[in-house]
C-alpha cells in the first residue's frame, strides 16, 4: 500500500515538473492523496482495536475503570482520536489484554485525528448531537459570558463522558458532559508579546523580550 502510494505520488510530481501551470493542482491532488491514505491506514487500525475488544468482551466502561480513564477517551483510543500515554500502556493492556503488541504501539502513535462529514448527514444520533449544541450555542455561549467573561472553552483540555441515567419518570436517558477549560480572550497589549516589532530608523527590526 505504502509502495503505491509513493509511486502515485511521484507520478504526480513528475507530471507537473513538465507542466508548471498545474503545479497548485497537482499539490492539491497530492495533498487529498495523502489524506486518503491516512485516513485508510487509519481505517484499518481502528477495525484490528475493536475487533480485540469485541474478542475480549468488554465495554469501553469496564475498561474505563481498569485503566482510570474517562469512557468517552478510551472510545476515541479505539477509534483512534486519541492518543494512549506510555504509562498508560500497561494498564490498557492489563484491561484489554486481546490488544496486541503492534495494537499498543499504534495506540500510542500520535494519530491523525479527523472525522468524515458524511457521518454528520446520515448517523441520527451524531447529527442530533450537532444539532442539539446549534440550537442551543447562542444561549450556551451567553451563559459562559455571564459566568467566565469573553472566551471560550477548550476542546483539548476536556473531559467528555457520557452516563446512562434515569428520568423523573423512570426512563432512560442520556447524560453527556463535556467538562472544558475556560480560555479567556486575551487584550493584545504590547508589553505582553513575547516578540513583537521595534521601531528603529530605517524600518522595523524584530527583537525578542
Amino acid at each position: 500500500m505504502l509502495s503505491s502510494f509513493r509511486l502515485a505520488v511521484s507520478r504526480h510530481v513528475s507530471s507537473s515538473s513538465l507542466r508548471p501551470s498545474l503545479l497548485p493542482t497537482t499539490s492539491n491532488a497530492t495533498r487529498r492523496l495523502a489524506t486518503a491514505f491516512a485516513e485508510e491506514d487509519k481505517a484499518f487500525h481502528v477495525s484490528n482495536l475493536l475487533a480485540a475488544k469485541k474478542k475480549a468482551g468488554l465495554t469501553f466502561d469496564e475498561i474505563a475503570v481498569e485503566t482510570g480513564l474517562t469512557n468517552a477517551y478510551v472510545a476515541q483510543l479505539f477509534y483512534r482520536q486519541a492518543h494512549l500515554k506510555p504509562e498508560t500502556a500497561k494498564k490498557m493492556k492489563a484491561a484489554v489484554p486481546t490488544l496486541t503488541t503492534d495494537d499498543l504501539e499504534v495506540m500510542q502513535e500520535v494519530p491523525f485525528r479527523s472525522y468524515d462529514r458524511a457521518v454528520l448527514r446520515t448517523e441520527p444520533l451524531i447529527y442530533r448531537l450537532e444539532e442539539a449544541v446549534l440550537h442551543y450555542g447562542m444561549g450556551i455561549k451567553a451563559i459562559v459570558n455571564e459566568k467566565f467573561g469573553d472566551g471560550i472553552m477548550s476542546a483539548i483540555d476536556m473531559y467528555a463522558t457520557v452516563e446512562k441515567v434515569k428520568g423523573s419518570q423512570g426512563e432512560d436517558r442520556v447524560l453527556v458532559t463535556l467538562n472544558g477549560k475556560f480560555l479567556p480572550h486575551v487584550e493584545q497589549r504590547v508589553e505582553n508579546n513575547v516578540q513583537a516589532p521595534v521601531v528603529e530608523e530605517g524600518g522595523f527590526k524584530k527583537t525578542t523580550r
